[in-house]
């Protein structure tokens, strides 16, 4: 029982995460909804229960645990340099767009 309780536990929050990533939709809405502070948080906490578990966790309960984090971690990391794009390139427009309108005037 612990067993599956612990592994409904991390499956909440890994959903969790990816939902806040915007790598799957909210179940309730229907829509890709980002939060990459939220999606930090999450990554923190599963961690944290890592190690608060460790030296109770089966070899199979750790190997998924960390594999989790590792996947959460990297899909985290792409997402906000998307993020990190995306401005970069309106702040890229923004000037491009000032720079037009000094020349014009």
């Amino acid at each position: 029982m612990a067993e599956e309780l612990f592994s409904f536990v991390v499956n909440f929050f890994a959903q969790w995460g990816w939902q806040v990533m915007g790598k799957v939709p909210n179940p309730v809405t229907g829509k890709v909804e980002r939060n990459l502070e939220m999606a930090k948080q999450i990554i923190d906490i599963i961690e944290m229960l890592r190690e608060k578990t460790r030296g109770n966790l089966t070899k199979d309960e750790e190997r998924i645990l960390t594999g989790l984090i590792a996947d959460l971690q990297m899909n985290y990391v792409d997402e906000l340099e998307k993020e990190q794009a995306k401005e970069n390139r309106k702040d890229g427009q923004k000037e491009e767009s000032s720079g037009k309108t000094e020349q014009n005037a």
